[in-house]
């Protein structure tokens, strides 16, 4: 997506002019592969960082464009999201000190975007998935004003033609409704690139649909989204969530998402993915094409292939097949898209020298490793890996089935030190880095378990968001330092955190374990559950879930005055309730719900998103923010 000119297929004459285009240009593809001229014999490797941009109080910033801006290179370019950034490594050829040199321009190209971030009074987060956005954080307003990101928007709302809808399961359980993109921006990853020859494609291609799995169990770092402790590697499961186009009617007849692992191994060439994915996926977004990328083969030129590398850009396999020019040589290259940013920069290449490794390893011992395990095994490895992380347990060779970190340990390691060594990498980094992952491993502290153990250790001190924000802030001080995961200390309650910016708006602080009834409900149940939860008020709902009244203790006590509670008279909820309550949304700031309370003489305020019940501010929880608040400007002021 990287293509800036682009626009939504809403016209059909340029709709099918796109189209012909696409399929002229898998013609030029597969002629220019029989002719032999796309490289090989060279193996490069390369790496895509995306980063999160925090403010001072460890929430996402939308500074990537004031900061792009600043820095001035042209390998920083900003992604979906205002609060993200991206740096792209350069190629290196794969041998000798090339992950050294890797992770110096890694370690360089950071420092350059945390310096660039301290200018706007921000910082660096390297997460999979950023524990303190909200989805109050994912409007259009945090979105880059460039036009191809909302004619993606568009095209994808149109062709669902609902909200975005979906559930994850995990510690927690995450229900979703959302009406834009934009829960994509919630992902950050550190993509590793992979140059293959056009005929050991496919061969290399299945191997890395195989390693993909423990490669993704051992760098898990994505385990919360939007409060919710969900799956090991959450990305996973929402990236497939935020851009799937498919209705409900898609869906039904077991269409692919345009997000997805693939469904069986590739058999000679690297055409098939690209012909499944137009047969599969549909145009949506459309760019001007080159005249004639038939001739420009014939005439011995490489053609850029637009058409083919935007709808290409529009299908995210979690292993991408990528086609690109450089100096009119054409290239195929193995775009791997499952490891996520951070925990630290060591980390990272650890993981991409795992990658690196096991891909060259393997393909030194086996020569087709379809005979070795099913494909659906992989898959499911692919699965169990993201929600388990390093504890899945995985299928593997002669119908074997080991814990992840058995496998990662006794064989996969030494695979990967035997393959860097064949391609002669620099011993000392091979033994630096994969000594980090086998430490990491060893010790099952993966950046999800630190994140997990760490909630684990904070307990319930403080509202959600000052936990998450936490999280966000010693992760990024511990980052900072160096040390790879296995050494952190697991995180604390922050006390020193400027607290004004966790009570901003009545979202941040709201009370969201809820408790309501229904309006037919007999008033002795709202009254049990207020007794049984220490509650003073019960939202009713109706039974689509739409909010029809509020239920106080004052109602209550007022019909104990009438004689009426506990009488024979089966007194409903639907007779005492506040049938109209003042409400307010996730986005009302705190001094308004303030004010809206003092002057109504309210005592309670139902919060809506969408018009459906999302939490509860009560007079306790203003305490509460005052409390805080008064202790912060007494500390300020002492």
């Amino acid at each position: 997506m990287g293509e800036q000119n682009v626009q939504r297929d809403t016209d059909e004459a340029r709709h099918q002019a796109f189209m012909r285009a696409l399929l002229e240009e898998v013609r030029a593809l597969e002629k220019l592969l029989e002719s032999g001229r796309v490289e090989t014999g060279i193996r490069r490797i390369g790496a895509e960082q995306e980063m999160f941009i925090v403010d001072a109080a460890f929430g996402p910033a939308n500074k990537a464009l004031e900061m792009l801006d600043g820095i001035d290179d042209e390998r920083f370019t900003n992604e979906l999201g205002l609060f993200n950034i991206e740096a792209n490594l350069s190629p290196q050829l794969f041998g000798g000190d090339c992950l050294g040199r890797m992770e110096a321009e890694l370690r360089e190209l950071y420092q350059r975007a945390r310096a660039a971030a301290g200018r706007s009074g921000c910082d660096i987060a390297l997460v999979g998935i950023l524990p303190s956005l909200t989805q109050g954080n994912l409007g259009l307003d945090s979105m880059v004003p460039a036009p191809r990101y909302h004619a993606l928007n568009d095209a994808v709302r149109a062709l669902r033609g609902e909200a975005f809808r979906f559930t994850i399961n995990g510690i927690d359980q995450l229900s979703v409704e959302h009406d834009n993109v934009m829960l994509e921006a919630c992902n950050t990853s550190f993509q590793v690139h992979f140059q293959v020859g056009p005929e050991e494609f496919a061969r290399l291609y299945n191997i890395a649909q195989v390693v993909t799995a423990p490669l993704l169990a051992a760098a898990a770092n994505s385990p919360i989204l939007l409060g919710k402790r969900l799956w090991h590697e959450t990305r996973i499961a929402v990236f497939q969530n935020s851009v799937d186009s498919r209705s409900t009617v898609h869906k039904t007849r077991g269409q692919q998402p345009r997000v997805h692992f693939g469904d069986h191994w590739v058999e000679e060439s690297v055409t098939e993915i690209f012909k499944e994915d137009i047969a599969r996926n549909r145009i949506i977004l459309t760019t001007e094409t080159e005249d004639d990328p038939l001739g420009m083969v014939e005439r011995g030129d490489s053609p850029r292939l637009n058409a083919l590398r935007l709808h290409n850009g529009t299908v995210y396999r979690w292993n991408r097949p990528c086609y690109g020019v450089v100096d009119n040589v054409a290239h195929l290259r193995i775009e791997n898209r499952v490891i996520p940013s951070g925990p630290t920069l060591v980390d990272e290449m650890a993981n991409a020298a795992f990658f690196f490794g096991m891909m060259a390893g393997m393909a030194e011992q086996h020569e087709d490793i379809r005979t070795q395990i099913r494909f659906e095994d992989v898959k499911t490895n692919f699965l169990a890996a993201a929600r388990e992380g390093i504890r899945a347990q995985l299928n593997w060779f002669d119908d074997s089935y080991l814990p992840a970190k058995q496998l990662i340990e006794e064989q996969l390691i030494p695979l990967a030190r035997e393959g860097l060594e064949h391609m002669n990498i620099d011993r000392n980094d091979i033994d630096r880095l994969l000594g980090v992952l086998t430490e990491r491993v060893a010790e099952r502290r993966t950046g999800s378990r630190w994140a997990l153990e760490s909630l684990e250790s904070i307990g319930s001190r403080g509202t959600l968001e000052q936990r998450m924000r936490s999280l966000v802030s010693s992760m990024v001080k511990q980052q900072s330092g160096g040390e790879p995961i296995s050494r952190w200390k697991l995180a604390g309650f922050c006390e020193e955190q400027d607290w004004r910016e966790s009570y901003r708006q009545v979202g941040q602080f709201m009370s969201t374990d809820l408790f309501t009834v229904r309006p037919d409900d007999i008033v002795d149940f709202a009254a049990t559950l207020m007794d049984w939860r220490h509650v003073r008020h019960v939202p009713v709902e109706d039974d689509s879930g739409a909010l029809v009244g509020l239920v106080s203790h004052r109602a209550l006590l007022r019909l104990v005055a009438q004689g009426r509670f506990g009488s024979e008279e089966k007194v409903t909820v639907s007779e005492i309730m506040n049938p109209d309550p003042v409400t307010v949304s996730t986005s009302t700031s705190t001094v308004e719900a303030i004010r809206m309370m003092r002057e109504k003489q309210l005592a309670c305020l139902p919060v809506l998103r969408d018009g459906k019940l999302v939490g509860l501010v009560t007079e306790h929880d203003l305490i509460v923010v005052s409390s805080h608040l008064l202790e912060s400007y007494l500390a300020d002021e002492a």
